[in-house]
């Protein structure tokens, strides 16, 4: 490994416990303590967000030509095109994620659709300032539902949203002061897809679609007034658009197009079913070759699905010269407007292309396409699909091709589209790698921001870890384990390990080792010779995650049963352990000095365990903790939460709310990690976002303990790649060469047809140009005599206008002297009405004076009365709003103190609550541990209660037993006295009764002896059966050699086959060099009929050519004489392929034999075994049979010995002994069985290993009924 730099050692262990002590003591709570550096609150700065959220209405738009904003997490993300800069806006506090966005016309502002804890809100972002401003809209009188589709008005003042149905309504907000405007029902079907958008141009006028409904509202006196009226069947309108003032597109689920104009349906069309160009082509061929029964079959398969399937418009967007359509999954139709009829004319398909690194390409070009968004200056469109991928086109290309169909390309890269379960990073490069449920593994560079691998499996991955080289990777899927290499351009599986479900496994830093878990088992295995080294058994829950320490010598795991075990390597044993099984763990991480362990889990506490015990634990303050990780330096700690939030810790850990907070995924985090220089925190989520976040201090500087790190470039390339690229080299070459000869040839034919062109020009143009100087000169005589024409017609016309002229004065004088006349009269007339009328006008004046002075003598006398009463009502309103200031004032002062009060009261109260709170929990947890001590001491006790009841039940049962006896002994004793004298008579009747005894004594013998035999001919049958499973044994070994002998002569025709192969490759480079032959020649001779003209060059040139080529021609001739060897050994290659057939349809035939003969082997094993179980019940009920009846002999004796000799303590002690005995021969029978069972079932087991080589699965046996 590189040299790499190491962060100065923190402080130990024991030393940061005593100085949190000590802060805690002091009552520190975050802000005022004596810690230095270390102490310095941690901060973080997202710098990078790979991810989309799905489902969101007005998921993408663009912010700039270059910059897209999309719905991402808990908010969105600005990404830069060009410089490929992400800048993340968190959403509001506590949200799940955006359901629906807007951006206004000016770029100025984003409106979100957000619900938080339940409760859905509208929040309105100020995008052009640095920390944006939020306004947040909220109306009580309208239904708790979130809304699913917003639109900002043409001038930004208005936001319209459309509730989600049933129940949906219309809103119509003035959302600068948060104020409802009006709000509207739309009576809806159940769907929720619903779209609402503003005209263009007119503020009031505002469109919804949905289920059944298209209308069209008019905002007029505080109300929404519907102005269309909908005719005909109602549709289920998906999507719409406004293409100018009047006119809206709408789509339907039926592929159908609906223009209206006004409200009124104005030009519709249907759009058939697309299918992608590729598809088709792979179609095509599959139609020529029809004589592959599977290809035709698939073809077919795949057409009637085509037919089944019908379009639907899921997206519709106007642009300038029509509007952009997806009528089939993965395809967006062009639209433009015709200039002969009003219509629309679809001009292209853009469709998406096929991902190559997919395991179904097909089906990466089949996604439903939910979104259409261009860029202000149209040269950009960007869509977004179901599958969370962002896709774009630029739209310039569209104007310089004329081809109808175009592709797609990725907005950034290809996205994660379910949840991360797997992230890990390496010391040599840059990178993270990360694996999710959608099946595939991704190599990301959080240095450049770039995905450098990526590659899809057919099974879901659940773990990801990276070698410290960064060349390799463990990837845990559902069937195995694998072992890949991390090639130039591709993943390589190099090793696949049988561990099935493997949840975790983790490289060690050195890279020598790497753990995997199987099960409850933690199983380590060797990086280079991939050998099981140690089992770490001991966990009883499933395993959540695993640490190793920095030196390889430690590992750390939790588990859903609240165990964390610290494991010594060396020796393969349990160093530590700590149980809380009242959590589950999730997320451990591990100081670099492997003496601190963080665990986080189900509790909502973040757990600091050494030497075995639970240091501290810190509250989660109402969510779970789900991920933890722990820089390197020992300074800060990160958890995510199942909230999505990513919290920033110093350490050592504050109680108190001493921490950052960020809102970053919408789902629970999943996995995080820290860099080896504590640069970056990487973050995942169940949302299948990933956060790439830069760590610094609360001033966003880069603290001094970090250090900047070399990182390598090499990278693993195949040698059959490199040799592939070799050799395409080498044929591009080739090519090359063949083209400049070909080219130099055409150039010389195209300077050769030039020259004889300009040629034949210059001789048309000296033609031409002679003509036209003969027109010329006919042209210019022409205009000479038209010259003279003109000017006799000229000095004509002069003459004319003269004499015109003079008559023309001569009149004009005779009639000026007559008006001249007529205006001295008028003249006279005019100065006598006007004497008249300026004495008329004085007079007028005089009186007019007079009317004036007596008016304004009048109104002054008012005006001066109205002036007085205004100057009182003035000085009355003066007083009067002094009056009302003065108790405004007075109200604000006491309403002001009131609530000073009332928050100084309430501040008391959080302030005295709180520190109830922290008592109490310190309380409850002194509390917890003595609870958890009593509960294992009262554990304990009750086994040894349980036990001591055990013991007396057992003592007890003998006591009953022996007062028994003694009560009949006693009763015995008294009826001897009592019957003394009637001695003999009793004595007879014993008698009587001793002779009928043993005459049942030899009756019981009989029967035993019978009971014998019929153990003996069992014991015959089980031998019997133990033989045949022998011969079955003996059966099963031969199947195995006869199969492992039909492997052979498959692995002799797969030989075989590739002998074929080799063959056919040396065929196709002959061809390939016959080829170049045949085109070298073709140049050459093209570069002989260049000197056509000159013949001696020619005849030399055409020797040339018969001495360079004449020596192939003869091999070529050679090689047409073999024909008939390549025909024979065409027959030989079609028998062999035949016979290979034949051996496959043979070793099918027999395994389906062998399945069957197995199958019948194991279902007579059943049988034997059931008839053994019944056999040894019958043994069981037979040996209770004869203990029963020796018993009752036994029974009879002892009556005997007591009546003649045995005195009263043999009486007391024989019984018990007896029963002694009777246990201890039930107990070596039992034994006995036992053993027998185990050593079957050993044989069983040997059977069943042997039998895990035959392809067949195993059924398991029954067990035995003991």
């Amino acid at each position: 490994m590189l040299p790499l730099p190491l962060p100065p050692s923190p402080l130990p262990a024991a030393c940061a416990r005593r100085r949190f002590r000590g802060c805690r003591g002091r009552g520190c709570h975050g802000n005022g303590g004596s810690i230095s550096m270390a102490a310095a609150a941690a901060a973080a700065q997202p710098v990078a967000v790979f991810g989309c959220r799905p489902r969101v209405a007005g998921g993408v738009c663009f912010l700039e030509d270059q910059v897209v904003l999309h719905a991402v997490g808990a908010g969105c993300v600005r990404l830069h095109l060009e410089q490929k800069w992400h800048k993340f806006i968190p959403g509001t506090e506590k949200s799940r994620g955006v359901q629906a966005l807007a951006v206004s016309p000016n770029r100025r502002f984003l409106a979100a659709s957000e619900v938080v804890e339940d409760q859905p809100i509208l929040t309105v972002y100020e995008l052009s300032v640095p920390k944006r401003r939020r306004r947040t809209l909220a109306a009580a009188q309208l239904p708790e539902r979130e809304a699913v589709s917003l639109a900002f008005s043409p001038d930004c003042r208005y936001l319209a949203a459309a509730m989600a149905p049933p129940e949906g309504h219309l809103t119509y907000w003035l959302w600068e002061k948060q104020r409802l405007m009006a709000a509207v029902r739309i009576e809806a079907v159940g769907s929720r897809v619903c779209q609402v958008s503003f005209s263009p141009q007119d503020n009031t006028q505002v469109c919804i679609t949905g289920n059944g409904f298209f209308k069209l509202f008019k905002y007029s006196e505080g109300t929404l007034k519907q102005m269309n009226l909908e005719k005909g069947k109602p549709q289920n309108y998906l999507c719409h658009a406004w293409l100018s003032e009047e006119e809206v597109i709408c789509g339907t689920d039926t592929g159908k197009l609906f223009l209206f104009e006004t409200g009124e349906l104005h030009w519709e069309t249907s759009v058939e079913y697309r299918k992608n160009p590729s598809e088709l082509e792979e179609d095509e061929t599959t139609k020529e070759f029809e004589s592959s029964v599977v290809s035709y079959a698939l073809a077919s398969e795949d057409s009637g699905t085509q037919q089944d399937s019908l379009p639907q418009i899921s997206a519709v967007a106007a642009y300038s010269k029509g509007f952009a359509c997806s009528s089939s999954p993965g395809v967006v139709l062009l639209f433009e407007k015709t200039k002969e009829k009003q219509v629309y004319k679809e001009s292209k398909e853009i469709w998406l292309p096929q991902d190559l690194l997919s395991t179904e390409p097909k089906k990466s070009s089949r996604q439903d396409i939910i979104w259409i968004c261009f860029s202000p200056s149209e040269e950009t469109m960007v869509v977004n699909t179901d599958k969370n991928q962002l896709y774009m086109f630029t739209m310039v290309s569209t104007s310089l091709t004329e081809e109808k169909t175009a592709y797609f390309v990725y907005l950034n890269f290809p996205l994660h589209s379910a949840s991360i379960t797997g992230l890990d990073i390496c010391i040599w490069k840059p990178i993270l790698a990360t694996c999710s449920l959608d099946r595939s593994v991704r190599i990301w560079n959080y240095k450049t921001n770039t995905l450098e691998l990526y590659k899809e499996y057919w099974e879901e991955a659940y773990t990801v870890s990276l070698h410290p080289t960064g060349l390799f990777c463990l990837v845990g899927f559902a069937d195995k384990l694998r072992f890949i290499n991390l090639l130039y351009e591709d993943m390589h599986v190099f090793k696949e390990l049988t561990v099935r479900n493997c949840r975790e496994c983790s490289f060690s830093n050195r890279g020598g080792l790497f753990a995997a878990v199987n099960g409850n088992v933690i199983e380590i295995y060797s990086s280079i010779t991939f050998e099981n080294i140690n089992n770490l058994k001991g966990h009883s829950g499933k395993i959540h995650a695993v640490k190793w320490s920095t030196n390889d010598t430690k590992l750390v795991s939790c588990d859903t049963h609240g165990a964390v075990y610290e494991w010594n390597l060396l020796t393969g044993k349990r160093e530590s352990e700590c149980v809380l099984k009242s959590c589950i763990y999730s997320s451990i991480a591990l100081s670099s000095d492997a003496k601190t362990i963080f665990a986080v889990g189900s509790d909502q506490t973040l757990k600091e365990i050494s030497e075995s015990t639970i240091q501290y634990e810190v509250s989660a303050f109402g969510v779970v903790y789900t991920a933890v990780a722990v820089s390197h330096s020992g300074h800060m700690v990160f958890v995510g939460t199942s909230l999505g939030t990513i919290r920033a810790m110093k350490y050592p850990l504050p109680l108190t709310r001493d921490f950052s907070e960020y809102r970053a995924h919408a789902g629970a985090v999943t996995k995080m990690s820290i860099t080896n220089d504590d640069l970056f925190l990487l973050t995942a989520s169940e949302d299948g976002s990933i956060f790439i976040w830069k760590v610094c201090d609360e001033g966003g500087m880069i603290p001094k303990w970090k250090k900047e790190v070399k990182y390598t470039e090499e990278v693993l390339i195949m040698r059959s790649d490199m040799e592939e690229k070799g050799q395409a080299m080498l044929d591009l070459q080739i090519r090359v060469k063949e083209l400049q000869t070909e080219n130099d040839y055409q150039l010389r034919l195209k300077d050769i047809y030039c020259n004889e062109k300009i040629k034949e020009l210059e001789e048309n143009f000296s033609q031409e140009i002679g003509s036209l100087k003969t027109k010329h000169e006919i042209l210019q005589s022409e205009k000479e005599t038209q010259e003279l024409q003109h000017r006799f017609q000229l000095s004509e016309l002069m003459n004319k206008q003269a004499s015109e002229l003079q008559q023309l004065e001569s009149d004009s004088n005779q009639k000026l002297l007559l008006e001249n006349e007529k205006y001295q009269e008028l003249e006279v007339q005019s100065q006598r009405i006007q004497e008249e009328y300026e004495k008329q006008l004085h007079s007028l004046k005089e009186s007019k004076s007079k009317a004036v002075k007596e008016l304004t003598e009048y109104y002054e006398e008012k005006l001066k009365e109205k002036s007085v009463l205004l100057k009182e009502a003035e000085e009355s309103i003066r007083q009067q709003l002094q009056a009302h200031e003065e108790i405004k004032r007075q109200i604000e002062e006491d309403e002001d103190k009131e609530i000073l009060e009332i928050q100084i009261k309430y501040e008391r109260r959080l302030f005295e609550e709180n520190e109830l709170n922290l008592q109490l929990k310190e309380e409850i947890g002194v509390m917890n541990k003595r609870l958890n001590s009593l509960q294992k001491d009262l554990k304990e006790r009750n086994k040894d209660t349980e036990e001591m009841k055990l013991e007396q039940q057992k003592l007890q049962g003998i006591i009953k037993s022996l007062e028994r006896d003694i009560l009949a002994l006693k009763t015995e004793i008294q009826n001897r006295t009592d019957t003394i004298q009637d001695k003999e008579k009793s004595i007879y009747d014993l008698k009587k009764k001793n002779q009928e005894l043993e005459k049942f004594k030899v009756i019981q013998d009989y029967r035993i002896e019978e009971f014998k035999k019929q153990t003996e001919s069992c014991e015959n049958d089980i031998k019997t059966m133990k033989e045949q499973m022998r011969e079955m044994e003996g059966e099963l070994e031969r199947f195995h050699k006869e199969n492992t002998q039909l492997k052979l002569n498959i692995t002799q025709l797969q030989q075989k086959l590739k002998a074929t192969d080799c063959e056919m490759h040396r065929e196709r480079k002959k061809k390939l060099k016959m080829e170049t032959l045949f085109n070298r020649f073709k140049t050459d001779l093209h570069n002989c009929v260049g000197f056509i003209q000159d013949s001696k060059k020619m005849k030399s040139e055409i020797r040339k050519l018969y001495t360079k080529y004449v020596q192939q021609s003869d091999l070529v001739e050679t090689e047409a004489v073999n024909t008939d060897l390549q025909q024979e050994y065409m027959r030989q290659r079609e028998y062999l392929e035949r016979s290979l057939a034949a051996l496959k349809k043979k070793v099918v035939r027999d395994e389906e034999i062998h399945r069957v003969a197995y199958m019948h082997i194991v279902q007579q094993n059943v049988d034997l075994i059931k008839e053994i179980n019944y056999l040894r019940q019958d043994l069981k009920e037979a040996w209770t049979q004869v203990h029963n009846l020796q018993s009752t002999l036994r029974l009879t004796k002892k009556k005997q010995a007591v009546q003649d000799t045995a005195s009263s303590n043999e009486l007391l002690l024989n019984p018990a002994v007896l029963r002694l005995n009777a246990e201890k021969e039930r107990e070596k029978i039992i034994e006995m069985q036992h053993l027998e069972i185990q050593y079957l079932q050993y044989k069983i087991e040997e059977k069943g290993q042997n039998r895990d080589v035959h392809p067949f699965s195993v059924r398991n046996l029954p067990k035995l009924n003991l």
